[in-house]
């Protein structure tokens, strides 16, 4: 048996009962990554001995936790304590964190193995992970594609079976975009259902971290593990968290989906539009209430967005000044220290950002810009609780097409509208999964986004468990070899 094919709670239910040990499938899984990720080139950084000091702990203790023997990826923007963290960026390449994230400390509570941290666009800003300072990452079901981003790297690593599962984070659809464009499971929490302490900041309002995986059943395992409260987060919601595992699928009551106007899929890809309507006809054929929906405010959502995320990065990034850590370019006058080392620590991306985040807040400008940003911002929230008093689940494509190529986007713009169908749900901090909805003729994967009233994890787990079920993309991993390439390629 290949150990590292598992899935996380079949891996978890082995180890626990004694039938296999946590360090044979850590074994597995290094053989594999030292093969699979010169082409992938998933990670960052890797921690091998680390991590194989911890599954000989965990095996030699009787009792195990939930998560006993997973192999898990970290983002490379969450922090982990005597682990790089470097955020895609040359400002912080040599930055070694002196404590752990809270979801960090939440997953090696319950017996996590962590096994490096993952590769990403720099701090978090692009679709693609070309943005990284250091390498692109490729997708696995095709190396000539992008993963997407910014959670590319562990949307690659799960989809190319070098981490059960993992962490990014999503501030527009950062997990939600890759895990569509690699055909995995991504969740972006509600707002404040996950602790953000130990995320590096992007846009504060708007981050928060979630897990990807192989399977709807494991992203809820791994949800209920680094939820609930934390008072070192004071966004952190008091909330208790549910069993998100329990009753997974079953629907005692009548459930009303909307889906969008044949209007709102102008312009995006014809065989995205296509498996979307497909899932429309399949939610009526297992007789559930269809609700055409409109959303004007959408429109908006996109540079709402690319406004206000902008103008907190401006803000959030001005700690990056080589003064208390991170890269220091050498200059006889600070002043100058400071240009040298943002010039040279910076990409073209975030410095672009930050330029539109300043203007945006600047004086004659702030009314103009960022106030209207956030004024859509409510009217794109209030549109969105009004339409779940009609629904129970908003479905749409993830994103408008499958994954493009490297070096394709080389137009900011084009980059941006990746984000079409995620942003809202960001703005309005409600929660939104993505699941593999079907292939493109050349085998590449399409994503479904399934939202949900804020804090309402359980129920969209256990619709989306449903519909996972349902469109059975899962048997269709067998298109992916264990050396991120599709079988059918010459």
């Amino acid at each position: 048996m290949k150990y590292f094919e598992l899935g996380l709670r079949e891996a978890v239910d082995l180890v626990r009962s004694g039938q296999i040990t946590a360090a044979e499938i850590l074994e597995s899984y290094l053989v594999h990554i030292e093969s699979a990720d010169r082409e992938i080139k998933a990670y960052l950084t890797l921690a091998f001995d680390r991590a194989m000091n911890r599954a000989r702990k965990i095996d030699g203790r009787k009792e195990k936790g939930r998560l006993a023997g997973a192999v898990v990826a970290i983002k490379d923007n969450i922090v982990t304590r005597g682990l790089r963290t470097t955020c895609g960026s040359r400002i912080l390449e040599n930055f070694v964190p002196p404590y752990d994230a809270t979801v960090v400390e939440r997953l090696e509570a319950e017996d996590a193995i962590i096994i490096g941290k993952t590769n990403m666009d720099e701090f978090a800003m692009g679709s693609s992970t070309e943005n990284s300072a250091y390498f692109p990452t490729r997708n696995p079901w095709d190396l000539e594609r992008v993963p997407g981003g910014s959670s590319g790297g562990s949307a690659a690593a799960v989809a190319g079976f070098e981490a059960m599962a993992a962490l990014g984070s999503d501030t527009g659809g950062s997990v939600r975009q890759p895990a569509a464009f690699c055909g995995i499971v991504g969740l972006k929490p509600t707002y404040g259902r996950v602790s953000r302490y130990g995320l590096v900041a992007f846009a504060s309002s708007l981050d928060q971290i979630g897990p990807l995986a192989r399977s709807v059943e494991d992203c809820a395992l791994l949800t209920s593990v680094i939820s609930g409260f934390d008072r070192r987060d004071s966004t952190c919601a008091d909330r208790p968290v549910p069993d998100y595992l329990a009753d997974l699928g079953s629907f005692q009551d009548r459930i009303r989906v909307g889906f969008l106007k044949e209007t709102s899929l102008r312009g995006i890809n014809p065989e995205v539009a296509a498996s979307y309507r497909r899932v429309q006809q399949m939610v009526t054929a297992l007789g559930f209430e269809v609700v055409s929906m409109d959303f004007p405010s959408w429109e908006v959502a996109l540079p709402c967005y690319y406004i206000i995320a902008p103008s907190e990065a401006s803000s959030n990034l001005a700690r990056y000044d080589g003064v208390r850590y991170g890269f220091r370019a050498e200059a006889a006058e600070l002043a100058d220290m400071y240009i040298r080392t943002r010039t040279a620590g910076f990409g073209s991306e975030v410095k672009r950002r930050i330029l539109l985040g300043t203007f945006a807040l600047s004086s004659g400008y702030y009314e103009a810009y960022y106030a209207r940003a956030a004024r859509a911002r409510q009217a794109i929230t209030a549109e969105l609780r009004a339409a779940f008093e009609r629904v129970d689940f908003i479905l749409t494509p993830t994103t408008p097409e499958p994954a493009f190529k490297l070096g394709e986007k080389q137009d900011p713009i084009a980059m941006y509208l990746q984000d079409y169908f995620t942003v809202a749900a960001s703005l309005a901090g409600i929660p939104g999964i993505s699941i593999p909805c079907g292939l493109t003729p050349d085998g590449l994967p399409l994503g479904l986004q399934v939202l949900s009233p804020p804090f309402a994890e359980n129920r969209l787990f256990k619709f989306a468990f449903l519909l996972e079920n349902n469109i059975k993309f899962k048997n269709n991993m067998n298109g992916i070899n264990t050396r991120g390439r599709r079988k059918n390629e010459n």
